[in-house]
């Protein structure tokens, strides 16, 4: 019940962008500013009261087999990509799509009606927000031709939304701190928006972007799902349980892994405008097909 749940929800809004596209109240124009507002307000507010209430304790071994699973596909798909000639923005874009999981949202649902318990994703979330991220949205910006100097690339880092906002997290999570009540209460209310900003602006562009397969990017879109379905859930099973993990731990491990592509990947994609038609088709493709996989999962391992 708790894959149906999270799987219906994220398609029932992703289903409204959809639905205001077609009604031609959402064009490409305010799609992309739906996309803004979530990168640089929704996002990072999300961020922070996400990370803000996690629980570091006994998840080295978790972190683990999630930051090697991750680090796997992207990997993979990096030497694809260079196989294939593909661009920097291109191939940044496609290893993500390939390994940057639907924690945030899909990822704490599925974790708290199917395992019981939402810190097993925490450690997949922290090794995205807190390092893929950073990175890739670097090398991104230098693309972008903002600045290719170590100085530069500081200061991307520490400058960026995102990565600021992870941090404040992990700050606030690791001392216990609280924000003030006049401070929180805004952010909260922001952070809300996050989510369905993000699936809302991906529908819309599902509707007003040519039908998945015909952009040319069948072969990339393979690629992604095989390395995201089915390699990184099977990496995560061999090194979880080469270091011990079993019951629902192990469990919480790989179905994080085998979560579909998060739908932000698309939000940095339309930001730096490159890869948007693999990442849109990527998520699509994943997130359809995730629900047999992780329901697999749960029957093999649950």
């Amino acid at each position: 019940m708790g894959l149906l749940t999270g799987f219906s929800t994220i398609l029932v809004v992703i289903l409204c962008g959809v639905g205001l596209a077609h009604a031609r109240v959402l064009d490409a124009r305010s799609q992309r500013t739906l996309g803004e507002i979530a990168f640089f307000v929704a996002s990072p507010a999300l961020m922070v009261t996400t990370i803000s209430e996690v629980e570091f304790a006994g998840a080295a071994v978790n972190l683990t087999a999630s930051a090697a699973s991750l680090a796997a596909a992207f990997g993979v798909y990096v030497l694809l990509a260079r196989r294939w000639r593909q661009g920097v923005g291109a191939t940044v874009v496609g290893a993500l799509a390939s390994s940057y999981v639907n924690a945030g949202n899909l990822g704490i649902a599925i974790a708290a009606y199917v395992v019981g318990d939402i810190t097993v994703v925490v450690p997949t979330l922290l090794v995205q927000m807190l390092v893929v991220q950073p990175l890739a949205l670097a090398v991104l910006d230098r693309r972008a031709g903002r600045g290719t100097g170590v100085l530069a690339i500081v200061r991307r880092l520490v400058t960026n939304p995102l990565t600021i906002a992870a941090s404040v997290g992990v700050v606030l999570a690791a001392t216990g701190w609280r924000l003030p009540l006049v401070v929180d209460q805004p952010v909260r209310l922001v952070a809300g928006a996050a989510i369905p900003l993000m699936l809302i602006s991906y529908g819309a562009a599902l509707r007003l972007s040519p039908l998945p397969g015909r952009t040319g990017h069948t072969r990339e879109v393979v690629a992604v799902s095989l390395l995201k379905l089915a390699f990184m859930p099977v990496v995560a099973w061999a090194v979880g349980t080469g270091l011990g993990l079993d019951g629902t731990a192990l469990l919480g491990v790989v179905l994080t892994a085998a979560l579909p592509t998060a739908q932000n990947i698309f939000l940095h994609a339309t930001r730096y405008d490159v890869g948007t038609d693999l990442a849109r088709e990527s998520i699509l493709v994943t997130t359809v097909c995730s629900l047999p996989v992780a329901l697999l999962v749960a029957v093999l391992l649950g």
